[in-house]
């Protein structure tokens, strides 16, 4: 298996090469025109993701991180969510990169194969920036009231991480 991942970028890079020719697309060009466009969008959000990684870590060297997950943890340890993995029930439904910042720190601390770490990712991957969309794919349609579509998404997000906690205390043994 280990031989086939060797080869999987080559073979990608080279799939993008032949699509190019096939094409008679000039690949030169798109590849700089991407890789602008790319640069640009850098440095577009980079302030905002400074500004909300510094955020999200003074709310937790404040200690109200840790309050937060005190109350809501005798909640969460029902479902055999870790302790660990609570702040993230905070941050996740409003900021993706926060969110993937803190997760990183999970990672590094527990490893990506201890249960928190497993339960960790299984909730990266079943729950979604819900403000941070509502509010972009509302805005773009010039909707002004979201109604019950936050509600809806917040409850969506919770299923998925008590889903993500029972689904990891099954599989792993």
């Amino acid at each position: 298996m280990n031989e086939l991942t060797d080869f999987i970028v080559p073979i990608v890079i080279l799939g993008v090469i032949a699509i190019g020719i096939i094409a008679h697309t000039d690949i030169f060009d798109a590849f700089t025109e991407g890789a602008a466009e790319g640069i640009k969008t850098t440095i577009d959000i980079l302030p905002a993701l400074i500004i909300l990684i510094t955020c999200i870590n003074m709310f937790k060297a404040s200690g109200c991180l840790d309050i937060l997950t005190n109350i809501v943890s005798p909640i969460t340890s029902i479902f055999g969510f870790p302790d660990e993995c609570v702040p993230l029930i905070f941050v996740r439904p409003l900021s993706g990169s926060g969110a993937l910042s803190m997760f990183d720190g999970i990672i590094s601390e527990y490893g990506a194969d201890s249960i928190v770490g497993r339960v960790a990712s299984t909730m990266m991957g079943s729950s979604e920036t819900t403000f941070y969309t509502v509010a972009v794919y509302f805005g773009a349609v010039k909707i002004k009231n979201s109604r019950y579509a936050i509600p809806a998404a917040l409850t969506g997000d919770m299923i998925g991480w008590i889903a993500s906690a029972l689904a990891v205390r099954l599989i792993m043994p």
